[in-house]
């Protein structure tokens, strides 16, 4: 079992910045890819942005640019630095980690992000 604990999120105006950060604990071993999905009002959840353990990132084309997620890989911490914000953006993200040596994915409880002027 792996652990999750996110913190950061909040109410922003359009154009602010936000830093959202998670924490795994537990069954960590052969964790490889770390990431952000957000699920806002009546949408399906979607991919933000990831991280593998080498480094190699991914983005959502609506956040490139803008959005910027960094991992530590010693202290088992993913970060997503948010500027620029929009109020499309408003949305519960939720922290995932992957593990590949069993091929299972954890999920956070999600934050709130609201984006209002």
């Amino acid at each position: 079992q792996v652990q999750l604990v996110e913190s950061g999120g909040g109410l922003v105006q359009p154009g602010g910045s936000l830093r959202l950060s998670c924490a795994a604990s537990g069954s960590i071993f052969s964790i490889n890819t770390m990431g952000w999905y957000r699920r806002a009002p009546g949408k399906q959840r979607e991919l933000v942005a990831a991280i593998t353990s080498g480094g190699s990132t991914n983005y959502a084309d609506s956040v490139k640019g803008r959005f910027t997620i960094s991992r530590d890989n010693a202290k088992n911490t993913v970060s997503l630095q948010m500027n620029s914000l929009k109020p499309e953006d408003t949305a519960v993200y939720y922290c995932n980690v992957h593990r590949g040596f069993w091929n299972d994915d954890y999920w956070g409880r999600g934050t709130q992000v609201t984006v209002s002027s």
